[in-house]
This record gives C-alpha cells, structure tokens and sequence, in this order.
C-alpha cells in the first residue's frame, strides 16, 4: 500500500469532482473546491475519520469493498480505479469482458498481418477471427463459425485433428492446452461458460479428465510449434501472445525462427495461399 501516494490521488480526485456531479447542491458558503471529504466518506458508505487518516497517509489499509465504494463515490474510470486499487494494495478487479465481439481495431490489425498467420482467441479456447495467413496454415479446423470452433474441443474430441502435428508432441500440446483453460477457468471464477466446456470436455475425453486432475496452471504466452502442411511439408513457427484491451481475448501472432529456412516456407504459404488440409490442424 502506497499511502502517500494514496492520499495525494484521492485529494485530487475528489477537488476534481463537482458537487453536481454527484446530485449535491453546491451551496453559497462553498470555498474550496470540489467535495468536501465528509460529502466522499458519505458517498463512500465509510466514516468521516477514516477518509480524513486515508488522504493524511496515516491509515490502515482499505478492504476491497471500501476501494470500490471509494470509486463510486469518486465516479473513477476504470482506469483511475485500477490505480486507486494498486494504491491500496489490492490487484484491481477484472476488466468487462468482451464475449464474442471483436473490436474493428484488431480486424483491421489482422488484416494488415499479410506475411504472418495471425488469430484471435477467446480465453476458452473460441477461435473469433483470423486472417488469410491463418486459413492457409490451419485449414479448415480453425474455423470462425460457431459450430467446433473451440480448439481445445477439437484437440480432445476429434482423432484428425492430431493428425498435422508430429506424434510425439501430442502429449505437449494436450497438457499445454490443459493448463491453459485451468488458468483462464480460474480467471472467470469458474463461471457458466467454463464450467459447462470443463465439465463436457471431461465426459468427452479420458485424457482430458486425467490431464484436469492434475491441476496444471499455465497461460500460454509464447511457444514453438512443428505444423504437418500438405503442400509446404514440415514448418516449424514460434508464435507469441499479444494482449488486447480485454481479458477474455487474445492477439497471436505466428512468426518463422530467425535463421531458420522457415520464413521461405512461410511465403510459399502466401503465395499458395487458403487450402484445405487433407487432415485437419488445429492450433
């Protein structure tokens, strides 16, 4: 906790606001500006004495249901409270999520990603977008439409989809994808939406089941991958997560090794450009 720097910013905050602002009469006998400390703490649901110790940098630290009430009372962005609860001490809660939109920024993004594959995940797993790179490499598996459009799904429930990474990976990129949904399960607080993919992937797939007992937790931020293509052979890509404005989605971006003869490969995917996979691929 930062008291210091606590005080300074909810003194600020508050002689910024104005008394209308918040449905109080101003009143003739008004002479400093913005609210007074006894109008937040009264706004804020807290006592007069303990906002007073909060912007003398003398208080104890503030539970997260005083942090958020101190927000509301404040009118704070969620920018200015994510700060205010770094201040506190306190990891700031989770932003609102985005579902199934994608911003027109980041289509436009992938659009300008012509010599890259590029994607866009929801946190389960749920491909939302892609470009013309990323058709070509992943074939038709990696699909937009909502009917198996959940790779981690796909990897576990479907025998072809394996098919166009080498074997002996299989185990890697089953757990990978395991700890991964884990993490993002517990991100959500194991909401509707995860609860329901965790609990019929588990009854779709043994290894899954057996994977999920172990309780692996790791976001998948980066990693190198070996893809079977039918018509450029064996490439080998690493590909780095990018973040986005909202927690449930995700930029990937693939990308050929440096030094590597892969980056020849990738531009012959280019200019043989969108093909079905004999196979299926998934990412």
């Amino acid at each position: 906790m930062d008291r210091p720097e606590l005080a300074d910013f909810l003194r600020r905050s508050r002689e910024r606001l104005r008394p209308q602002e918040v449905g109080l009469s101003a009143g003739p006998r008004r002479r400093t500006p913005g609210l007074r400390r006894e109008e937040v703490s009264l706004l804020a649901g807290m006592s007069a004495d303990y906002y007073v110790r909060l912007e003398q940098a003398r208080s104890t630290q503030p539970s997260t249901q005083l942090v958020a009430a101190l927000a509301r009372a404040l009118r704070l962005d969620d920018d200015e409270r994510d700060h205010l609860y770094l201040l506190t001490g306190h990891r700031p809660p989770a932003g609102r999520p985005a579902g199934e939109h994608v911003r027109p920024g980041l289509l436009h993004l992938l659009d300008q990603l012509t010599g890259s594959p590029a994607q866009i995940l929801g946190d389960l797993g749920d491909l939302l977008a892609q470009n013309p790179m990323s058709e070509a490499l992943f074939g038709t598996v990696c699909t937009v439409s909502p009917h198996g459009r959940n790779i981690v799904w796909r990897w576990f429930t479907d025998p072809l989809v394996r098919a166009a990474y080498p074997a002996e990976e299989h185990d890697h990129y089953s757990r990978l994808h395991v700890a991964d949904l884990r993490a993002a399960a517990g991100r959500r607080g194991n909401d509707a939406a995860s609860a329901t993919l965790v609990r019929r992937l588990r009854a779709a797939s043994p290894e899954f089941a057996e994977l999920w007992e172990l309780h692996e937790v790791g976001v998948r931020r980066s990693s190198r991958m070996r893809v079977l293509h039918p018509t450029v052979g064996l490439i080998e890509l690493d590909f780095e997560v990018l973040l986005t404005p909202s927690e449930d989605q995700r930029l990937l971006v693939f990308t050929a090794p440096p030094g590597t003869g892969n980056g020849a490969l990738l531009e012959l995917l280019r200019v043989v450009g969108r093909e079905e996979f004999a196979t299926d691929s998934l990412t």
